[in-house]
């Protein structure tokens, strides 16, 4: 915040982007606060093998429902 702006742009983004421009008329003072970067905590999924037992059993509710309003 305490440098100036055509600074920053000339020394970080026109290096690497020499054709940038800035729309003056679009441009805020503050920060974005990437959250998600910042504060996920990855969980891995579930073993596939737990996910498929899962699934057989939920399968097999259904289908003993199915049976119960066909009979």
């Amino acid at each position: 915040m305490a440098e100036d702006v055509e600074t920053y742009f000339a020394r970080e983004v026109k290096p690497h982007a020499p054709d940038a421009w800035i729309d003056h008329e679009k441009t805020k003072v503050g920060y974005e606060i990437p959250f998600n970067r910042h504060f996920y905590v990855f969980e891995p999924p579930r073993p596939l093998a737990e996910i498929d037992a899962e699934l057989a059993g939920v399968t097999a509710r259904i289908q003993a429902m199915l049976t119960e309003l066909a009979a």
